[in-house]
């Protein structure tokens, strides 16, 4: 399969699922689909960020060769809402190596924070805060204010997010 153009035939949950399963655990495939996105246009980048995202939660080592690439292309400005979207999401069933913590951080603080982002973004930006301050635990003395400051302005979503995230990170 020629996953640039299985990405141009459709953008569908089927498509998808069968761009998932070309790939599987092979490691090649999985390093195609990557250079598709970073390589772009725009539109291939933006169909790319989805199945990147599945594969990424069944098969997380896959994109440890790829991370700091992959968190580049996340820290442009003009980067479409689908992109960050799949890709902050990512980041939530992957262990972040230590190297790239701090630009992990950085990123999805900012995002966070950004109350122009769309509330998955920024629900996902949590998360993978929230992950890492398993292993940081000084980012909760940032993080559990900032999540209890926008809960009494937040969406449904964000709020359900965030009074599990502070659970977790106050016991």
């Amino acid at each position: 399969m020629d996953i640039k153009e299985a990405l141009l035939k459709e953008h569908t949950k089927d498509q998808c699922v069968v761009i998932v399963n070309h790939i599987g655990k092979n490691t090649d495939r999985f390093s195609q689909l990557v250079a598709v996105f970073l390589r772009g246009p725009y539109r291939l980048t933006q169909r790319a960020a989805w199945p990147l995202s599945v594969c990424c939660e069944k098969e997380p080592h896959l994109i440890r060769p790829h991370l700091n690439k992959i968190l580049n292309k996340l820290g442009q400005a003009d980067l479409q809402v689908a992109v960050k979207r799949n890709v902050v999401r990512l980041l939530q069933f992957i262990p972040i190596p230590k190297h790239l913590q701090g630009k992990t951080v950085d990123i999805c603080f900012q995002f966070l924070q950004n109350n122009m982002e769309p509330i998955a973004v920024r629900v996902f930006a949590m998360t993978v805060l929230a992950n890492l301050a398993k292993a940081l635990p000084e980012l909760k003395n940032d993080l559990i204010p900032l999540v209890e400051d926008h809960l009494p302005y937040a969406s449904t979503g964000f709020t359900s997010r965030g009074r599990k995230v502070l659970k977790e990170l106050k016991t």
